[in-house]
């Protein structure tokens, strides 16, 4: 669904994302983990045209979208959950939903099968969304996404700030997103969460991709748990 290749990019004149290919099959849950500083927000900031790349291709279903604006990617079914959730706090719930579909023409429809899929967040459709809980307004942000129906959704970070018990409720949720026909883009910084939900992954260390495989294989190699998953990781994810 996704191919990326030689993509550059950064900010000024610093080049932080130095050359990276990947690829992202369809149905896939593919998760991008590396160290804070490594590029990972910098390359979904890239792929969206949040952050203008400066060379390489970016092909989506055979399609190149290298250097579009970044208002033009959700009409190519590409959304990004952005780092830090993003929400219209002033906003409700509800109201959070209707814009995250307004290019949706039947985003009253597919708000309400949202909301069944998020029942905490119908219970809590008229609050408004800055009074909602750390885990409560990541479950939103996905919400939000979700309406505006995409084909390859792409995740920042959707963990930071949360307690353990709701970090695996999100990941619950995000491994559900196969049943709804949505491929995965993963970054995350919880390498642990992030590769056991992942059918494959990539490490990524000073804007270069130094490391790929199977989810399992990466959990199991001996410089991928020295590096991020520590002593405690099987306590953290089973």
């Amino acid at each position: 669904m996704l191919r990326i290749r030689n993509l550059r990019s950064g900010y000024g004149s610093l080049e932080v994302i130095k050359g990276i290919s990947l690829h992202v099959e369809r149905g896939e849950i593919v998760a991008l983990i590396g160290a804070n500083g490594a590029g990972k927000s910098s390359l979904l900031a890239s792929i969206v045209g949040l952050l203008p790349p400066w060379g390489g291709s970016i092909v989506l279903d055979g399609r190149e979208i290298f250097g579009i604006p970044a208002w033009r990617c959700v009409s190519h079914g590409v959304v990004l959950v952005p780092e830090g959730r993003q929400l219209f706090p002033d906003l409700s719930v509800r109201d959070n939903l209707v814009v995250g579909g307004y290019r949706n023409k039947d985003r009253n429809l597919d708000i309400d099968q949202v909301l069944e899929r998020f029942p905490r967040l119908r219970e809590r459709s008229a609050q408004m969304a800055g009074t909602l809980s750390g885990g409560e307004q990541q479950m939103l942000a996905i919400a939000r996404a979700l309406v505006a129906r995409p084909r390859l959704l792409l995740l920042d970070e959707p963990s930071m700030g949360l307690a353990p018990l709701i970090v695996k409720d999100v990941f619950a949720i995000i491994r559900g997103l196969r049943d709804l026909g949505t491929t995965v883009f993963l970054v995350e910084q919880n390498a642990v969460m992030a590769l056991a939900a992942a059918d494959r992954g990539y490490v990524l260390e000073t804007g270069e991709v130094v490391m790929e495989g199977r989810g399992a294989d990466l959990m199991t190699n001996p410089d991928v748990k020295c590096a991020y998953l520590g002593k405690a990781s099987k306590e953290i994810w089973e």
